[in-house]
């Protein structure tokens, strides 16, 4: 199975080398520092490192408290971060500037991995979330390197994926792995992959210690009064295709209910930026861009978050919260920032990513599924007609993000040993 594996990966590299072609006609950024995908870097690493892998924007900012604690307590090692996306990146950069050496991950090629690990010489590699890559995972174990998943999940799509290849996987979790798993049912499905019980530890979801930037309230609150006064404003955060078309059309009902009322839209990816300022002007709608400075006036109907890393802060301005990845079939995107900030949040039905905190969320009362563009109108409508229920909802959003801190401290128990171990 495994020389199988190792052929697949590189009949496949003329794939990948397609796949960012065709990412880089939306995001030119594809195009650039290709080598490190096969394990090329230009930077030089003195000494040893500890690796800390965050696919993309989101798992970059759960990582951030694990980032700074472990520069806190190990300041004179390296920290390598790698990401797979360009806008991971940029969250790389723009939370830990030179602070830490980022590179793209190496595409899980047997000789691209090899040069990875010789030019990094990582004495701990750290996985946020989960990605389960034969190759990195092997040759972990062949540098007796230890491996933790961090805030590990297998979802069920993802776990009935990997058991028509158990026997690689089985043995891919055997080379000493410490699987810091989210949920107990994420354990069980780690455990029958083949991991071994004894390296399976239940630590939570690390996104649930995430630091609130104490200015950000008092700054979303200057910028409602100066863009939008007393209007009613709403966020349809983090979309996907086909959703800004469902929050336009959903906002041309909730005008008719109240006509001063403002949608925040936020598209999830920047080379969407465009076109989904094309389609907001094909609804006759007035828009006024983050990005062109202009103060919105009292005809502004939506306005059109296209910059980098102000999500939280848009959150902030908003009375009600919709986020995106959850109408279409992407598996939703990070709920408890809303609910960190007090915000009724409103979400799809496809929230597969992160099902456990949906579930929770739900089940306390902060959040509710909409399932198309006229339940989304329906729900915006009664919470901005409801301000003692927004207050409700957003105090039981708050209750369930502060209960469930502590993922943090769980996971640097399992971490420091380890550590310690490879400094010997």
């Amino acid at each position: 199975m495994r020389f199988a594996y190792a052929v697949l990966t590189y009949l496949m590299t003329p794939v990948l080398l397609l796949h960012l072609f065709w990412r880089s006609l939306g995001n030119p950024l594809y195009r650039q520092r290709i080598a490190e995908r096969f394990g090329y870097f230009d930077a030089h690493i003195n000494g040893s490192s500890i690796w800390i892998h965050a696919v993309s924007v989101g798992e970059v900012r759960a990582a951030a408290p694990l980032v700074r604690a472990l520069q806190e307590r190990y300041p004179d090692k390296t920290l390598v971060m790698t990401t797979m996306t360009p806008t991971g990146s940029q969250q790389v950069r723009d939370l830990f500037g030179d602070s830490v050496v980022h590179s793209y991950v190496p595409y899980d090629l047997a000789s691209a991995v090899r040069r990875f690990f010789d030019w990094a010489k990582p004495e701990l590699v750290i996985i946020i979330e989960t990605e389960l890559w034969p190759n990195l995972f092997r040759e972990c174990g062949l540098r007796n390197i230890p491996l933790v998943l961090a805030s590990a999940r297998v979802s069920p799509g993802s776990v009935n994926r990997y058991r028509r290849l158990v026997s690689l996987f089985r043995e891919t979790l055997s080379h000493g792995i410490v699987i810091a798993a989210q949920t107990e049912t994420d354990g069980e499905r780690f455990r029958s992959l083949g991991a071994h019980p004894d390296r399976i530890h239940l630590t939570g979801n690390i996104k649930f210690d995430f630091d609130l930037d104490p200015d950000i309230p008092a700054r979303g609150r200057q910028f409602r009064e100066d863009q939008a006064g007393g209007r009613p404003v709403w966020i349809a955060a983090s979309t996907h295709g086909d959703e800004e078309q469902v929050a336009l059309a959903a906002h041309a009902a909730v005008l008719k209910e109240f006509p001063a009322a403002m949608l925040l839209i936020v598209p999830r990816h920047p080379e969407r930026f465009q076109l989904v300022a094309s389609l907001i002007e094909r609804t006759g709608m007035r828009c006024v861009r983050r990005s062109s400075g202009q103060r919105c006036g009292a005809d502004t109907d939506v306005f059109l978050g296209d910059t980098m890393g102000e999500l939280t802060f848009f959150y902030a301005v908003a009375d009600v919260a919709f986020v995106g990845g959850s109408l279409v079939p992407v598996g939703g995107h990070n709920l408890l920032e809303p609910a960190a900030l007090g915000l009724p949040v409103l979400t799809g039905p496809h929230t597969f990513n992160a099902a456990d905190i949906a579930q929770l969320l739900i089940d306390d009362g902060s959040a509710q599924v909409v399932r198309n563009g006229d339940e989304l109108a329906a729900r915006v409508v009664e919470l901005f007609g409801d301000a003692s229920e927004r207050e409700r909802r957003g105090r039981a959003g708050r209750r369930v993000f502060e209960n469930n801190r502590g993922t943090l401290q769980r996971l640097l128990k399992l971490i420091d040993p380890l550590i310690s171990r490879a400094s010997r």
